[in-house]
């Protein structure tokens, strides 16, 4: 039995810049077009809305240069309006080929907010066309709140799709714009006009504000729709639109008489790109991406992972670049220090695991966030044991601040029994210590790990504002990884991190 393809249409560079305080530079919106094509094999990229801003020209203008050059011209799409030929003669300007031309998909949007009955609104939206295939450009166009039209003016909609089977339409795309479809009415409504218009290509646009942006996609399929419109990370207004990762996960682990052209070992780098990028945090626990949906936590799956993988299931992280991992804290049982032991190529005897774990669980207990790194400070301190003892030591710093002044910093650092001091400026205190500790480095022929994240909060479990935490995140040619520091200012703190990364890059 051959697999039915389902277009995927990723907007996270239109539908998803609508999240709130997100904007992508020209550079980036580029780079992101180009993994989403290139890399993770998304059939077509939704890039801008027509006419927003001179910064949105020169954006697409630079993604349709770079589309044209590598045949992917027709793979490239922009928002457009019925507004007498404007959004055409901006689309002509950039290059693009493919307009989704927005609409109004329910009565209540039609009367209430551009005042046109439908044969108004239909003559207005074939002048647009008709000018789009003067220019040679390709007619997608979108329902606007179709899924509220479908439950209040359902005959409207068929009377809108009535006059656009009479028209040159390549896709009709269906929005459940208000996120407010279930499961059920998603299933009802999509078959409903898959069966009444067999030859009209839809695309199904879910958000999520219930949540149910994943099921109602799923319910879409079963229906027989076409294409799907995604984002990366979720990303998009109120509570975004379906995220591309979790969708394709499902598609390939539940739906076997369907295929796209994803690639799923992708996924997580451009969801990791796409983050940095826009600043928009994935939250940890967001499947398929999320820092922690392939960490064990308790002591027990562990044990079971050692035994015949009984915790495993389909979702394994090898399919999309990742790793499993074990987390260290207060239900830790000594399989999770095993395991961690392990990746680090240390062993100790039962006995002493049965030490380091009881401390790591006093740690959990605190609220204290233990990490792999942290294990050779802690197998320090319990064995006592001088193998794992700091080997790197900010012996003294001075940190000068004055108005009108560039901040400055003067380092003096201890490795073994070589003692190097450096003074540098900065753009703040932490910039100018940081790189007078690169001068230092330097001076050694050694390279430090790129900060890739600085974060300062108050510690968990913490109702003081006496002490912060600051938390930093590292990148080297082999991992990323995290170093914390504690201390009533915020500069000392983010030190002792600093002091917390050099130990780790030495040993």
């Amino acid at each position: 039995m051959s697999k039915r393809s389902i277009e995927i249409m990723d907007t996270t560079l239109r539908d998803g810049e609508q999240t709130s305080g997100i904007s992508f530079s020209a550079s980036e919106k580029l780079t992101i077009a180009s993994l989403l094509i290139e890399e993770l094999g998304v059939d077509r990229i939704e890039v801008a809305s027509a006419r927003v801003s001179e910064g949105e020209f020169i954006a697409v203008k630079n993604i349709i240069d770079w589309a044209s050059e590598n045949g992917y011209i027709d793979r490239v799409e922009i928002l457009t309006f019925v507004d007498g030929g404007k959004s055409i003669q901006w689309m002509k300007d950039t290059g693009a080929k493919v307009q989704n031309l927005l609409t109004k998909g329910s009565l209540n949007h039609l009367t209430y907010q551009l005042k046109k009955t439908p044969k108004q609104h239909f003559t207005d939206i074939a002048e647009v066309f008709s000018q789009a295939e003067k220019e040679g450009i390709t007619n997608n166009v979108y329902l606007e709140d179709w899924s509220n039209g479908m439950r209040n003016s359902p005959e409207y909609v068929h009377e809108f799709l009535d006059f656009l089977a009479t028209q040159p339409v390549k896709r009709v795309l269906l929005p459940d714009t208000l996120g407010v479809l279930t499961p059920h009415e998603t299933l009802e409504y999509l078959s409903s006009l898959r069966k009444k218009y067999p030859q009209l290509h839809f695309d199904f646009h879910a958000h999520n504000d219930y949540d149910l942006g994943v099921a109602n996609v799923i319910e879409g399929i079963k229906a027989g729709v076409n294409g799907l419109h995604l984002t990366m990370n979720g990303m998009g207004e109120r509570a975004g639109n379906a995220p591309l990762a979790s969708v394709i996960a499902v598609i390939n682990d539940h739906l076997p008489e369907v295929t796209t052209n994803i690639k799923e070992i992708a996924l997580y780098k451009v969801s990791k790109l796409v983050e940095t990028f826009s600043g928009f945090k994935i939250p940890a626990n967001k499947p398929v991406v999320g820092d922690n949906v392939f960490t064990q936590t308790a002591g027990v799956h562990a044990d079971g992972d050692s035994k015949h993988n009984l915790y495993f299931n389909d979702l394994m992280p090898e399919r999309f670049g990742r790793k499993r991992k074990y987390a260290l804290g207060k239900t830790s049982g000594k399989a999770n220090i095993e395991k961690n032991l392990q990746e680090l190529g240390l062993q100790l005897s039962p006995e002493d695991i049965k030490k380091v774990t009881r401390r790591i669980i006093k740690l959990g207990d605190k609220k204290e966030v233990v990490t792999q790194d942290d294990l050779p400070y802690i197998i320090s301190d319990v064995l006592d044991s001088k193998l794992y003892k700091d080997k790197v030591k900010i012996k003294s710093y001075v940190l000068n601040h004055a108005k009108g002044l560039r901040p400055s910093a003067t380092v003096a650092i201890k490795t073994g029994d070589e003692i190097i001091e450096q003074h540098a400026q900065g753009d703040g205190q932490y910039d100018a210590f940081m790189r007078a500790v690169r001068k230092v480095y330097e001076q050694k022929n050694s390279t430090l790990p790129q900060l890739i994240d600085y974060a300062v909060r108050i510690p968990p479990g913490s109702s003081s504002d006496a002490l912060c935490e600051t938390v930093i995140t590292w990148k080297n040619d082999k991992k990323e990884f995290t170093t914390r520091g504690l201390d009533s200012d915020q500069t000392v703190s983010a030190i002792k991190a600093t002091e917390k990364m050099l130990n780790i890059i030495e040993a």
